[in-house]
């Protein structure tokens, strides 16, 4: 189970859409990746001007109740009536001076004001434990402190120490082990849909292909797509009409060979009639008839290539019955064993035809014939076993080139002309199926018609 799961997943990835569904995957998650680790470049950005922003703006208000009461609002600073603000307590350094903020104090302020500022630990704005009952953070976490040192507009130096409320940055993103793995997911599902979508018309361009090499009669595509899928499907058309075209003449080439050389075959059969000798005459009749024969079938091969049948359903078991039944009332050792049950869509004709031609070779080169149907996997599978010496196995495949022969010299067997499994390969892919031979287990061969369902 486990390694047909992991042979299908090879074969996944080996395909087009699996390269598509893993460049895209890969792209797209890490685009994304980018754009958060941006966007959270950004965030802190405007988190850290957030931060500034709040000390310039406190600042600036003392700073301006120090401008219109400074007295008052001195006083006020040190006794810590003031939320935020005292007097900066006396010897504490900015051991880490903060220029950004320094820039923005300069910015509200002036360039006469000269500002430093910075960020110092909360235990050097507040010595005890607690910050002070007026601030009202009882109990709270220390808040961050702020020195501010500027020359207001009076002259005079002043030292702030300002204490905000501590904010905390939201966490990144980008550590969140499920918003990576939303992120792969969504980008994963969107590329299998793209990769479906963009392989669609190669899987058309497949599956074409496949019914044409089973089937001269296949359909064309139709042109439909972007440009350059479009242009591939109208070559593959155009190549489609020019085979059948050339299979087309070829086939009547053989057919009009085949059906001029009777009628001179005819009269040299009348002229042998002529001939005195009786040995050499019979002898003469005898290579005559072989010729003859060839004609016969080569007629037949060029009408197997160009069945026009149209299609029909049947049934399968009375077909084969009738034709065992036929065969047996000729004298020829023919059983039918099992059937199938049900209907197929065929062409009856080239059908029955491709069946006799594979019963006449058993009958010929194995001294009989045992007719089988089986279903398999949504397909109808016709055997047909002699009980012959059976094929060499690297020679099972030639036996389908014309004139190519088994051994004749079987008990019961006799000579021909090597063109019947020809025709019936040939008949097979007029309704799209296909012919084989094995060697069966106890002996002889068994020739198999696989079908659709």
């Amino acid at each position: 189970m486990i390694a047909a799961v992991l042979a299908r997943v090879r074969n996944f990835f080996r395909s087009l859409v699996g390269h598509i569904f893993l460049l895209l995957t890969v792209g797209m998650t890490a685009a994304a990746v980018v754009a958060l680790g941006i966007a959270e470049q950004t965030r802190h950005l405007d988190f850290e001007r957030w931060r500034l922003q709040r000390v310039v703006a406190s600042a600036a208000d003392i700073a301006q109740r120090l401008s219109h009461d400074p007295v008052r609002i001195e006083a006020m600073l040190n006794d810590k009536q003031i939320m935020g603000a005292r007097m900066a307590p006396g010897g504490i350094a900015l051991a880490e001076p903060d220029p950004a903020l320094a820039g923005a104090l300069k910015a509200r302020f002036g360039a006469h004001s000269d500002p430093e500022a910075g960020q110092v630990p909360a235990g050097l704005c507040f010595p005890s434990t607690k910050v002070d009952r007026a601030a009202g953070l009882i109990d709270a976490p220390r808040p961050d402190c702020w020195v501010v040192r500027f020359t207001d507009d009076t002259g005079e130096r002043r030292s702030l120490a300002l204490y905000l409320p501590r904010l905390v940055k939201p966490p990144s993103t980008l550590a969140n082990p499920v918003s990576l793995l939303l992120i792969l997911l969504s980008s994963a599902g969107l590329a299998i849909v793209v990769a479906r979508f963009v392989a669609k018309p190669l899987r058309r361009l497949e599956q074409a292909a496949g019914a044409f090499s089973v089937s001269l009669d296949a359909d064309e595509i139709p042109e439909r797509g972007p440009e350059e899928v479009r242009a591939a499907l109208s070559t593959f058309n155009l190549m489609q009409r020019r085979v059948r075209a050339g299979f087309a003449e070829r086939t009547q080439l053989l057919a009009a060979i085949s059906h001029d050389l009777q009628t001179p075959l005819t009269r040299l059969r009348l002229r042998l009639e002529l001939v005195e000798n009786e040995e050499l005459r019979a002898r003469l009749l005898q290579d005559h008839q072989a010729m003859m024969t060839l004609v016969r079938e080569g007629l037949d091969l060029a009408a197997s290539t160009e069945s026009q049948e149209d299609w029909s359903v049947i049934d399968m078991d009375s077909l084969l019955i009738s034709m065992a039944e036929d065969a047996q009332d000729l004298g020829a050792p023919v059983r039918f064993l099992s059937g199938c049950g049900g209907t197929v869509r065929v062409k009856p004709n080239a059908l029955t035809r491709c069946i006799a031609n594979l019963v006449d070779n058993a009958v010929k080169y194995g001294g009989s014939a045992d007719i089988r149907c089986k279903r398999q996997a949504g397909r109808v599978l016709i055997d047909v076993r002699d009980h012959g010496a059976g094929i060499p196995q690297d020679q099972l495949d030639q036996m389908f080139e014309p004139f190519t022969r088994g051994a004749a010299g079987q008990p019961g067997g006799r000579p021909g002309t090597g063109i019947g499994l020809t025709i019936a390969r040939s008949l097979a892919l007029s309704f799209e199926a296909s012919v084989r031979l094995a060697n069966a287990p106890g002996g002889g061969l068994i020739a198999t018609v696989d079908m659709k369902a």
